[in-house]
């Protein structure tokens, strides 16, 4: 289990697994737009994070950044931590 602390979103916190193959297994957002982070937690589980990184970096909503940006961010820093490549 990995927690990542949010910047400049409504959600606080992502907590999430990642499997030994790098797909993502579980995944919960703190705060925020409870439905929307719902949607993108189904949509997510089961991917691989390379595909989520790909898809979710640069999404903005303020601040230039959004929950699924923050997302991005917090695997690619999960990645960086498990030398995956």
């Amino acid at each position: 289990m990995a927690i990542y602390r949010t910047q400049g979103t409504c959600s606080k916190e992502i907590i999430f697994h990642v499997d030994d193959n790098g797909i993502l297994t579980d995944l919960k957002f703190l705060n925020g737009c409870s439905g929307n982070l719902q949607g993108v937690s189904r949509l997510c589980v089961g991917k691989h994070i390379d595909e989520i990184i790909a898809k979710l970096q640069g999404i903005q909503c303020r601040n230039k950044t959004s929950c699924p940006d923050q997302l991005a961010q917090a695997l690619l820093q999960y990645k960086e931590e498990h030398n995956l490549a």
